[in-house]
């Protein structure tokens, strides 16, 4: 018999990012060192807010979906993120050259990205982002408290974690 309970995570970090954001690119030291620490009592789901400003997030973002749905959504995250500077000047092809890079089916990329499926996904992101305040990226939100990143990260890491405990402490995990 399996306990259902310690399925689910005691706690929830949404994060809603950009792939195209250097602010963004700063923030996965952080995102790292909290999945390190909590494992899976923390679920970090990835929240897609692409800023009008930089021409191929909206892109980056459908491709992030498509990596999450081939198994590999942060590993494809953190590789474009890393590079930010190529998304600028290649655009659409270097998602696609990035998801053959870590073995992902490029080709399906290609395909998810001309034919949109994962459209009314971003978009459903977006307007939950807007309808809660989002503003710029990465904004964090954790056991109902929003922390925008965008301005400063300073001290954003040790704020999560004191939430982060406090939601485990209060559920017993």
């Amino acid at each position: 018999m399996s306990d259902t309970s310690s399925a689910r995570p005691a706690a929830v970090l949404d994060v809603w990012c950009e792939l195209q954001c250097p602010d963004c690119r700063s923030a996965l030291d952080d995102l790292r060192a909290l999945r390190a620490r909590y494992g899976d009592r923390l679920e970090v789901r990835l929240r897609h807010f692409p800023l009008e400003k930089h021409k191929h997030a909206f892109a980056a973002a459908q491709a992030a979906e498509e990596a999450l749905e081939q198994g590999r959504g942060w590993a494809y995250v953190e590789a474009v993120l890393g590079r930010v500077e190529e998304l600028d000047r290649k655009g659409e092809p270097f998602l696609v050259e990035v998801a053959r890079e870590l073995g992902l089916d490029a080709e399906e990329f290609d395909t998810a990205l001309i034919d949109g499926r994962h459209i009314l996904i971003v978009d459903a992101d977006q307007a939950e982002g807007k309808a809660i305040g989002v503003t710029g990226t990465p904004t964090y939100v954790i056991g109902g408290e929003r922390l925008d990143g965008g301005k400063s990260q300073e001290g954003l890491r040790e704020r999560i974690a004191e939430i982060a405990d406090r939601l485990l402490a209060e559920q017993g995990a």
